[in-house]
């Protein structure tokens, strides 16, 4: 019997999805920073089993839209909703359990098995804080089974897993067996350099980026890229590129490394800035920056 499913992962900004998700697929597929909004798409990441194979999907943060970008950004996390055999609900411990009940309404409704992760348990300074916590989701979400999770320590995760396996449905495997992701070498470009972007600058100017690889040259021991950073303004153009163009070389040299881990090859990577006003609120930006299919 082999068992297959899809094991979509939902939640509000910043209570760790998208860390559990790398942890749960054995790799760094989704990037990580302590801003909200960081995950902008649906990231797949499938780990294979000789009897089973998980689908994993890392999505954004639910969130109240103010772009168009906003709004194809939770379209990703109400799909989710509707393919999903397995819900992984996660939460953590500082977090208001009713942010965006809307979206928990509909998590309640749902037939397929949830598990609700309350993460960073590791923050608590007792056991009687997380009671109360189980208490108030139990209520919020009666019909899942709930993990108490850190992971950052990497805690409960192989108990979660465990149930994850369990729960599958009897299915051949969806993608061959050495599949990691559905997305492409590109796309793990412009996501480490927009990494290094949401950790290097502040306000605005992180999320009114965009990365988008135009060249990509790859040999057996090396690889050759040239990507375009997207801004909305001249003022954000200036910020990026620094003075000197000193805070763009940080940028390139911090995404290089990253990117020679990734690939495990030698990397030679250029950057440019371009301003593209308004690019979020534009349905035809959106649609060939990836966004709107």
């Amino acid at each position: 019997m082999h068992r297959a499913g899809f094991v979509n992962i939902v939640g509000n900004p910043n209570v760790g999805k998208s860390t559990l998700s790398n942890l749960l697929v054995g790799e760094r597929l989704s990037i990580i920073t302590n801003k909200s909004q960081t995950t902008r798409h649906r990231i797949m990441g499938i780990v294979n089993g000789d009897d089973y194979q998980i689908v994993f999907s890392d999505t954004p943060g639910v969130l109240k839209p103010k772009f168009k970008l906003q709004e194809s950004m939770l379209e990703y996390s109400k799909g989710a909703l509707v393919d999903a055999d397995i819900l992984l609900y996660v939460t953590d411990v500082v977090e208001d359990p009713t942010k965006n009940k809307d979206f928990l309404d509909k998590v309640a409704h749902e037939k397929i098995p949830i598990l609700l992760v309350i993460n960073k348990i590791d923050l608590l300074s007792g056991q009687d804080e997380l009671v109360k916590i189980v208490d108030k989701w139990r209520q919020l979400l009666p019909s899942a089974e709930i993990y108490p999770t850190s992971a950052k320590e990497n805690f409960n995760v192989d108990q979660l897993m465990k149930r994850i396996i369990e729960l599958l449905p009897e299915n051949p495997p969806y993608f061959g067996k050495d599949a990691l992701t559905d997305r492409s070498s590109r796309f793990f470009v412009t996501e480490i350099v927009r990494e290094k972007i949401l950790l290097d600058y502040d306000k605005e100017v992180p999320y009114a980026t965009q990365v988008i690889v135009e060249q990509f040259h790859e040999t057996d021991t090396e690889i050759h890229i040239m990507a375009v950073i997207y801004v909305e303004r001249d003022s954000q153009k200036v910020i990026i590129i620094g003075r000197g163009g000193q805070k763009l070389k940080r940028v390139g040299t911090e995404a290089r490394k990253d990117i020679e881990k990734f690939f495990g090859k030698h990397v030679y990577l250029q950057l440019f800035v371009k301003v593209e006003k308004d690019w979020r609120n534009q349905e035809s930006k959106l649609k060939a920056f990836g966004y709107i299919e």
